[in-house]
């Protein structure tokens, strides 16, 4: 059993609180991402979990049992941070073997569990290597490989593919899911990379400011953002954001856009005669013929392929930009006067003044009935 929870967390600088009462509890076998801004707080959490620093207040279990003035070397816990943290006398080799040393494992286990990850993370033509000898990417995916030989109950991963090129960066983002997997542990994995969020949480943490803004499922985060801050995180090309003031007719609520009535099916009824700010995400809406009921006129300004997709900017009647993104291959209008239709269903609205999402009833997330 390797659960972690974290209790009431507070960690202060002098003046400045970078951790301000986090609660957070990451269930037995799951990776849990920590995403956001630079500066929320994210690697300071991880290395009050490693023990390498200790909070002002709050507990910290892990299992069950309370860690919070435990050890680092005692915790259970495999880390990799930005830094590398390598050993400039050793080889690479002789790094990622470390835990398997400290374990007393044998020369063959040792050999055998150094040689499979390094395999997984293409390093095992650098193993001979010391760390001055080493890219960049080699420095972080030995300090990676460390992390993942011991087969540690808790694994701590600080951005560990920042310094990878984008090809292998690619491909790890669809081998760590299993590798993770297979070796049944507990994973915080920080990042500021929307899609690798995306791609290897269970479950995604946002953070600003020391605090934990809304956390979900990765779909729940993107499909029903609890503010416009996170909506803006999510998503290439970024959510279009306009200002509206729903009303209701015999239809339902609807907003204006391009001096048209757009009516949204299932709006919220707070969200009528208020200031709001509706978010419509690029690929949910498509170009139309002028003769489709609530087709928007909009005049197109520019496109650009993106390999996979086509980003189209179009400007509305009042001279509100929108960007609109299908994939390649598909009709769609270079430019000149064109139409969209929105997909009522997707369509997101904020409060003007302070970026909530209207109709939010829970920023963060349950997990077997328990506040995570």
């Amino acid at each position: 059993m390797a659960s972690l929870e974290l209790k009431n967390i507070v960690k202060r600088y002098k003046s400045q609180t970078v951790l301000d009462d986090l609660s957070l509890t990451v269930a037995d076998g799951e990776t849990l991402v920590l995403f956001g801004p630079s500066g929320a707080g994210k690697t300071v959490l991880l290395r009050l979990v490693a023990g390498v620093i200790d909070p002002d207040e709050g507990k910290i279990l892990i299992g069950g049992e309370d860690m919070t003035d435990v050890d680092a070397e005692f915790r259970g816990v495999g880390m990799a941070f930005q830094n590398f943290a390598l050993f400039p006398h050793m080889s690479a080799f002789e790094n990622i073997a470390t835990p398997l040393e400290a374990k007393r494992s044998s020369q063959g286990a040792i050999k055998g569990g150094v040689d499979s990850v390094a395999k997984l993370l293409k390093i095992g033509h650098v193993l001979s290597h010391k760390p001055r000898a080493l890219s960049n990417g080699q420095k972080q995916r030995t300090a990676l490989a460390r992390a993942l030989v011991g087969s540690p109950p808790v694994l701590l991963l600080d951005d560990p593919l920042r310094n990878v090129d984008a090809k292998l960066r690619f491909e790890m983002r669809l081998e760590l899911p299993r590798l993770l997997a297979d070796r049944g542990a507990t994973v915080i994995y920080v990042t500021q990379d929307y899609k690798e969020a995306m791609a290897l949480g269970d479950r995604i943490a946002v953070m600003s400011q020391g605090v934990i803004r809304q956390l979900g499922t990765p779909e729940q985060i993107y499909r029903e953002p609890a503010n416009i801050e996170i909506a803006r995180l999510f998503g290439d090309p970024t959510i279009n954001l306009l200002d509206v003031k729903p009303q209701r007719d015999a239809r339902g609520i609807y907003v204006g856009l391009s001096n048209v009535q757009v009516h949204l099916g299932g709006a919220p009824e707070a969200a009528i005669g208020r200031d709001c700010v509706i978010g419509l995400r690029p690929e949910t809406l498509h170009f139309v013929a002028d003769s489709e009921p609530g087709a928007i006129p909009v005049t197109v300004e520019a496109e650009t392929p993106l390999n996979e997709k086509i980003v189209t900017l179009v400007r509305t009647v009042r001279g509100r930009e929108i960007l609109v993104s299908r994939p390649s291959g598909t009709p769609g209008q270079s430019g000149g006067k064109a139409h969209l239709a929105v997909n009522a269903k997707s369509a997101l609205l904020f409060d003007q003044a302070s970026g909530e999402r209207i109709g939010s009833k829970n920023i963060v997330s349950l997990r077997n009935g328990e506040a995570a």
